[in-house]
C-alpha cells in the first residue's frame, strides 16, 4: 500500500513536535498535558468471563450477547447478519472487503494505537484507520467538511483534580458516512450516518498504564444513548507490525457478494448455493 500510515504519521507528528519544542522541553511539560505516551492495546475485562473477540461491549459476549438497544427494524437487519455468517457470508460485516473501521468500532483497538499530545490537537495514531485528528483549540463545528468514516472530532482538556495538569479529554464526534459497524459480527449503526459519539478519556486512578476511554454512542438504529467502558493496556517497550489489509485478505467483493480465492487462486463462494458473479464481459 506504499507508505505506511505509521510512517506517514510519523513524518507529520514529528515536524510538528519540533516546532513547538521551546528550552529543549516537550510541549507536554510545558503544557501539563497528562502522560498517555507510547503504545495502547485494548484490555480485556478478563472478571467478566466474556468470550474473546472484539466485542463492543467488552463485558459481555459478542453478537446477540451484546444486548444492544437496537430498534426492532435495526434489530431484524442485525439478525440477518449473524444468520449470513453462519453460512459462510460477511453479512453486515466489512472487514474482509478493508473497508476502514472509522467509529466507534476504531476504539476498540482491534490493532494496537498511539496518542500525540499537542496543544490544539491530539493525534490518535491506529495500525489499521488513518490518522485520527481531535481538535482542541475552541473551533466550531465545520459547514464544508466531508464526512468520513473517522467523522470530526472535536475535544475539550479538563483538569478535574484542579492539580494544574489536565486528567481528562472529552471528545464529541460527528460528520460520518458509511456503512460502519460496532464490531465485527456485523452490529450496525444507522444508514443515516447521523451518528453522534461522545467519549470521555483519562488514566486509571490505580494504575496509569491503563487508560479507561467512556463511549456513548447516539444513532437512530438504537432505541436510547449506548454507553460502554473500554479499557486500553498501555506498552512502554512496543513492537510495532505493518498492517495491510490487502495483502492478507483471500476476501474478494464483487458488487455486494464476497467470495474467496482457494490457495490454488481459484475463485471460490462462500456459502453454499451462492451464484457466480455476472461474467457476460468475458468470452
Amino acid at each position: 500500500m506504499g507508505m505506511s500510515y505509521r510512517q506517514f504519521v510519523g513524518t507529520i507528528v514529528l515536524s510538528a513536535l519540533l516546532s513547538v519544542r521551546v528550552g529543549g522541553l516537550a510541549l507536554g511539560s510545558d503544557m501539563k498535558y497528562p502522560d498517555w505516551e507510547s503504545q495502547w492495546k485494548i484490555l480485556k475485562d478478563a472478571d467478566a468471563g466474556v468470550l474473546l473477540g472484539n466485542q463492543w461491549d467488552i463485558t459481555k459476549p459478542m453478537g446477540l450477547g451484546q444486548q444492544a438497544p437496537l430498534t426492532p427494524e435495526y434489530q431484524a437487519i442485525f439478525e440477518a447478519s449473524l444468520r449470513d455468517q453462519v453460512k459462510g457470508g460477511q453479512g453486515n460485516s466489512t472487514g474482509s472487503a478493508c473497508v476502514l473501521f472509522g467509529l466507534p468500532k476504531l476504539m476498540s483497538l482491534a490493532q494496537p494505537m498511539e496518542i500525540f499530545i499537542e496543544a490544539g490537537i491530539t493525534y490518535f495514531v491506529p495500525t489499521h484507520d488513518p490518522v485520527r485528528r481531535v481538535y482542541t483549540d475552541g473551533r466550531d463545528w465545520p459547514t464544508d467538511e466531508p464526512p468520513t468514516f473517522q467523522g470530526y472530532s472535536i475535544g475539550r482538556w479538563i483538569d478535574e483534580d484542579g492539580d494544574g495538569r489536565y486528567d481528562t479529554l472529552e471528545i464529541e464526534t460527528r460528520n460520518f458516512k458509511g456503512p460502519r459497524v460496532y464490531e465485527s459480527s456485523g452490529l450496525p449503526l444507522h444508514k443515516d450516518n447521523e451518528t453522534i459519539v461522545n467519549e470521555r478519556l483519562y488514566l486509571d486512578k490505580n494504575n496509569s498504564n491503563i487508560l479507561l476511554n467512556e463511549i456513548t454512542t447516539i444513532d437512530h438504529a438504537l432505541t436510547r444513548p449506548w454507553t460502554v467502558l473500554k479499557k486500553y493496556a498501555r506498552d512502554r517497550r512496543p513492537i510495532w507490525y505493518e498492517y495491510n489489509c490487502q495483502g492478507s485478505n483471500n476476501h474478494i467483493v464483487i458488487g455486494r457478494d464476497d467470495y474467496v480465492l482457494s490457495a490454488d487462486n481459484k475463485l471460490m463462494p462462500v456459502r453454499k448455493g451462492q451464484p457466480p458473479p455476472d461474467l457476460r464481459h468475458f468470452k
